[in-house]
């Protein structure tokens, strides 16, 4: 199978390409990992394989169902709760009923379901009866940063497909691919700022993510943290509550790495970070805070950060940053 888009993994490609070889592909698959990891490439390549209608390795890249499968606009791939909101079984019942209307162009039809973690237990069993009732030309992708919010009558009738960061020259290999045009240096840096994730990388290199309100809503964190002002902290962490979820778990990790960074400082070494701005910041947090408080702080984000996989409002969890780190 061909999955050279995705970066790393080769556990999983292995995985896939040895099924694409032998029984062929199943009819539903549960993508899970963390938000960068690579879910939504995976799923476009899933979802064009399963339209491909090329010879060889699948997917082909140049038949007329892949082309348009890669690029989001295939008639007969189909995305549901890409727009923020939870999926309810409303929609659910809709999509069955869709299921049984014969694809448009391509031998089958396939449905991405983003965010399925947040699909109530009403919707997970309409969805059940999909999975085991539904046409033999429907496929579903199930995308999710917590597979076990799913119930487990749901995971037992897909596949599942984890996700993992990638390694650290993995993913400076993928970026310099990318952005030939940027400096070895700064690749370099931010391979290993992103901790293998390579959303957060590309979100930074594209101006979405750490080098826009990410980047400079953790530095300002960090300073509230650093000088102690409980009601800056707060009204801080109540300007969080409209954030996406996604965008609050790429905070908190640009919070962890520059606490890291700080731990790093208060033991008289270098960071290896070259914004003058987050090095400052990261000293003046050594300055300010004890390693242990730093490293309670750290601790107490990376628990904040696993959460965002749940099915928690970011208002609640802007409420817990503020009281763990006022405490």
């Amino acid at each position: 199978m061909n999955l050279s888009q995705l970066a790393g993994n080769m556990p999983l490609k292995r995985q896939l390409s040895a099924e694409s070889a032998g029984r062929g592909l199943s009819h539903a698959y549960i993508l899970a990992g963390p938000a960068g990891t690579g879910k939504h490439t995976l799923a476009r390549l899933l979802a064009a394989a399963l339209v491909c209608e090329g010879a060889g390795d699948k997917p082909c890249e140049t038949c007329p169902h892949c082309r348009k499968a890669l690029r989001d606009i295939h008639p007969d791939v189909i995305r549901i709760g890409g727009d923020g909101k939870d999926i309810n079984v409303a929609q659910v019942r809709a999509l069955r009923s869709d299921a049984y209307i014969r694809p448009n162009e391509a031998s089958r039809k396939v449905y991405l379901l983003e965010n399925a973690q947040t699909m109530n237990p009403s919707a997970q069993n309409a969805m059940l009866k999909l999975l085991e009732e539904g046409p033999a030309y429907a496929a579903f992708l199930l995308l999710t940063d917590n597979s076990a919010a799913l119930l487990a009558t749901v995971r037992s009738r897909c596949e599942g497909l984890t996700l993992s960061p990638v390694t650290d020259s993995e993913a400076e290999g993928y970026l310099r691919a990318r952005y030939p045009e940027q400096a070895p240096r700064a690749i370099a840096e931010l391979a290993a700022r992103c901790e293998g994730v390579l959303g957060r990388a590309v979100a930074e290199l594209e101006g979405s993510g750490g080098t826009g309100p990410v980047r400079d809503g953790a530095v300002k964190l960090l300073r509230l943290l650093s000088k102690g002002d409980e009601l800056a902290l707060l009204e801080f962490s109540v300007s969080l509550e409209k954030w996406e979820r996604e965008d609050l778990e790429a905070l908190l990790g640009e919070t962890i790495l520059l606490l890291r960074h700080a731990l790093v400082c208060s033991n008289q070494g270098n960071p290896g970070e070259s914004d003058p701005e987050r090095l400052e910041t990261a000293r003046m947090a050594a300055d300010k805070l004890t390693p242990r408080a730093l490293l309670a702080a750290a601790e107490t984000l990376e628990k904040l950060r696993a959460a965002c996989g749940y099915n928690a409002g970011t208002g609640h969890l802007a409420g817990w940053l503020c009281a763990a780190l006022s405490g």
